[in-house]
């Protein structure tokens, strides 16, 4: 019965422990923060630069100031009144990118070449070092030497001698047919 009590306790103080150390004042001290950075809430709509949603959940620019405010009351109004500038502010409000600006092509492209060229010059280094010091030397019987005297042997034990490699040799004349 102590035993399980002592248990009990013991959990429950773990828990008030993990509480404590995952608190914004411990996490902002350990990594030496000032201030909580905001979270996203994830439920709510988000708003996406993409070319194949043209009308995102959520408008660019959420909070108004006092010129957007009348920006968009003169929305509301005939469109011939409104300037060009003002076209364009009204867009940038509900927009961050034009397609023209989407569609650019980014630099992406040499950060990810230069990657691989990095990736393979440096498994290359690993595979001469290999090569150098970890696997053995090459042995004997990959020489040219060693292997032309195999050669002479087989065929002079005449090896296979009906569809095999002393077959193909001619014994009269000491050549390959």
């Amino acid at each position: 019965m102590l035993h399980l009590t002592t248990g009990r306790v013991g959990c429950l103080l773990s828990k008030q422990a993990v509480v404590a150390l995952t608190g914004s004042g411990a996490r902002m001290s350990s990594h030496g923060h000032h201030e909580v950075s905001d979270s996203v809430d994830m439920s709510q709509p988000m708003y996406w630069d993409r070319l194949d949603t043209p009308l995102p959940d959520r408008p660019w620019k959420d909070v108004l100031d006092s010129t957007d405010k009348s920006l968009k009351q003169k929305e509301k109004g005939p469109w011939t009144a409104l300037s060009k500038e003002e076209k364009i502010a009204l867009y940038r409000l509900k927009f961050n990118h034009t397609y023209p600006e989407m569609k650019r092509p980014s630099h992406e492209w040499k950060t990810v070449i230069g990657g691989m060229f990095i990736f393979f010059g440096i498994t290359g280094l690993v595979v001469f070092w290999q090569g150098h010091y970890v696997y053995p030397p090459q042995p004997p019987t990959f020489d040219e030497e060693w292997q032309a005297k195999q050669l002479q042997r087989m065929l002079d034990m005449r090896t296979n001698p009906i569809e095999g490699l002393s077959s193909q040799w001619d014994y009269k004349n000491k050549q390959w047919k």
